[in-house]
Parts: structure tokens; sequence; C-alpha cells
């Protein structure tokens, strides 16, 4: 599974895949934080511009020996701590494949031609601070919802709401507290019949809520 996690944090996992990898997070710390730390290199992605990709980067020789002695450098805290460790060279040579091929576009346009539209979203929780993307499909609309705030262990319920008043689930994740969450939401709503989508909690209260509206 955890060859999968950097696809799901991009938004590439669709259909069979992407339940089943959601469904192994529901019951995986491990997996759920290696995702968030993934997670936290998309937002340095996406502030880089397309124009500067046309020249493709030469990484330093010694650049993998100096990602392999800066981890072992680090004093080894909690278990936490020595999982982040593992999975911090990992993600920084993702970061940088992702970089060198120039996927970054993805993160900011569109992929295959399918548009990523940037969504409003209003928290009504203060902790909350999240961005979210509504990705387009044949099927529906796919939301990208990536925030942090979402209170550790709790879980919530995504519905998106149709133009004609119709209430559609989408998903359901659970917080990660302070560390950053990227989630892939499914509704077969059409994008064009989209009115916005909120994020509700088990009391049935809004925490969250994203225009939909064109």
């Amino acid at each position: 599974m955890r060859e999968s996690l950097g696809d799901h944090a991009m938004g590439r996992l669709e259909g069979d895949e992407l339940a089943t990898l959601e469904a192994h997070l529901q019951g995986c710390p491990a997996c759920r934080e290696e995702l968030a730390e993934v997670a936290s290199v998309l937002p340095a992605l996406g502030r880089v511009a397309p124009d500067r990709l046309d020249h493709t980067p030469a990484p330093p020789p010694d650049l993998g020996d100096r990602i392999v002695a800066a981890a072992r450098a680090e004093r080894p805290a909690s278990a936490a701590t020595r999982a982040r460790n593992r999975w911090a060279p990992v993600a920084a040579a993702a970061a940088a494949a992702l970089l060198v091929g120039g996927v970054a576009g993805y993160l900011i346009g569109d992929h295959d031609g399918i548009p990523r539209e940037p969504v409003a979203v209003q928290a009504m929780d203060p902790a909350v601070q999240a961005t979210a993307v509504a990705i387009p499909h044949t099927w529906g609309v796919e939301i990208v919802l990536d925030g942090d705030g979402f209170r550790s262990g709790a879980t919530y319920r995504v519905v998106v709401e149709a133009e004609d008043g119709r209430e559609v689930n989408a998903g359901e994740f659970i917080g990660t507290g302070a560390r950053p969450m990227v989630c892939n939401l499914n509704s077969s709503v059409l994008r064009a019949d989209a009115e916005e989508f909120r994020v509700v909690d088990v009391a049935g209260s809004t925490v969250l809520r994203g225009s939909l509206a064109t």
C-alpha cells in the first residue's frame, strides 16, 4: 500500500484502487502518518512556476549521500519521530522526482487535460485550515481536500449538494489534528450540477463548506 501513497496525495487514484487504499488507511495509523508527510511537500510544489520546468535540473552528485547522512545525524526520539525520519529521505526524493518530471503542473493546472478548479472554502471551526480543488469527471465530481485542524481520531462525512437540493455522499475521513492531510472525495453529482460540498461531524454539524456554484 505504501507505494500508492504518493498517487493518493496527488489525487491520481480512482475507483477500486482508491477505495482499497482509503479502507486500508482507516485502520493503519502508520500509513496515515506517512501520507501526511508526503502531503506536506505538495503545497511547495504548487508554487513552482511551470515555465521553470523547461530545463531539467541536475541534482548535486552527492545529494543522496547528504540526505542519508542528515537522516542518520538526527537523534532518535519517539517512535513517531523515528517514523518521520525514516520517511523523510523518501519524501525528499519523491519531491525531487516530481519536479524533474514536470508533474508540478498537475498540482497547479490540469492533469491529462482535466482542469483542477480552486474551490472557495469556509471553515466554521477556527482550528480548521483547508483548501480544496474540484475535478470534473464523466461519472461525477472529485473534491481534493487539503487541510489540518480536524479533531484527531474523529470521523467526518462529506456530502455534495446538487442544484436540485439532493445531498449525495462523497466519502468519509478521520481527522489528523494538527498534522496535514489530503483527502480524495468522490460524488456521483456531475460538476455542472454541484452547488457546494460540506464536511459534517458525527453530531451532524457542518464544520467546513466549499462553494461549487458555477
